[in-house]
């Protein structure tokens, strides 16, 4: 098995973990505020990641490493999980995936920009192309607008596509575990004492579904999906590998379906069908790559 090929597969294992992520949130944030589902996943997915670097006798970054660090923390520990977390208190998990499908479109053009990978006409064609996809379906299913809360889903996705490029850049020199423990612990001073205060005044007497929700998010999509995903992105590269984060959307609808009951009509598997049909065709289209900084 090619590096390439190893790294898709671990990026749609990946994918497969983050495509539960806002079912679970939204299970979570019906009954936790979801400030506190947004800072606490990554408080204790920190404490989480201290015992792992402990146990890893992990060298401390570089001077270059902790620039990058920085971005990966403001991305996916901060900025994705709390505006999720807030989207997820107006709408429905099944509409939020549908927004998030333009994730990997903004991932591929972070990584285009930032770190010079250069993606061939034919591949920016069969990512906007899945892009175009997924919003036309986000659009069918709103009756023809967004919702207001798509605002703070597309700022999310501007912020998780800005983490996963860096993540995934920097996973070729720390490798993906370390990368995302690293940043977490960076956090891990503010988000603390930001979360025990938030469970104090808003209160946390909830259900056992509600904490079932919470531990999926910080633990899998806050740590556990990220081992895979950064690896996938530093084999396979993140233009390319950021495109299975098209049929995330579709695992999200089933997952959603499965977990808290929103309704799978024929139209969704129509459109996920679609979707891996464009996958399947920018999968064959070339990418450059530039050697590591």
């Amino acid at each position: 098995m090619n590096q390439e090929i190893r790294g898709m597969w671990h990026g749609f294992i990946g994918v497969a973990i983050f495509s539960l992520t806002l079912p679970f949130t939204h299970m979570a944030v019906q009954e936790l505020n979801p400030l506190l589902v947004g800072f606490g996943r990554g408080a204790l997915a920190g404490l989480v990641a201290l015992g792992l670097l402990w146990y890893l006798k992990a060298p401390l970054p570089t001077r270059a490493q902790w620039g990058p660090l920085v971005i990966i923390a403001a991305g996916v520990v901060v900025g994705f999980p709390v505006l999720s977390s807030i989207a997820m208190r107006s709408v429905p998990a099944s509409h939020g995936a549908i927004v998030l499908g333009t994730l990997p479109l903004a991932t591929a053009l972070v990584g285009a920009l930032r770190f010079g990978e250069r993606p061939s006409r034919w591949f920016w064609a069969a990512a906007v192309a899945g892009s175009a996809l997924v919003i036309g379906f986000a659009l069918h299913e709103g009756g023809g607008s967004f919702h207001p809360a798509d605002l703070a889903l597309f700022v999310a996705v501007a912020f998780a596509a800005v983490g996963y490029a860096e993540g995934g850049r920097l996973a070729q020199s720390m490798g993906g575990p370390q990368a995302i423990a690293w940043a977490l612990l960076l956090c891990l001073p503010v988000l603390l004492p930001l979360s025990l205060w938030l469970g104090w005044r808003t209160g946390v007497d909830v259900s056992p579904r509600a904490w079932f929700g919470f531990l999926y998010v910080s633990l899998f999509s806050m740590l556990i999906g990220f081992f895979f995903w950064y690896k996938g992105l530093a084999l396979g590269g993140i233009a390319r590998v950021a495109q299975i984060q098209l049929l995330q959307p579709f695992l999200t609808l089933l997952g959603a379906a499965l977990l808290i009951g929103d309704r799978l009509r024929l139209s969704n598997l129509l459109f996920a069908a679609a979707v891996i049909a464009v996958v399947g065709l920018g999968r064959q289209a070339g990418v450059s790559r530039s050697a590591i900084d």
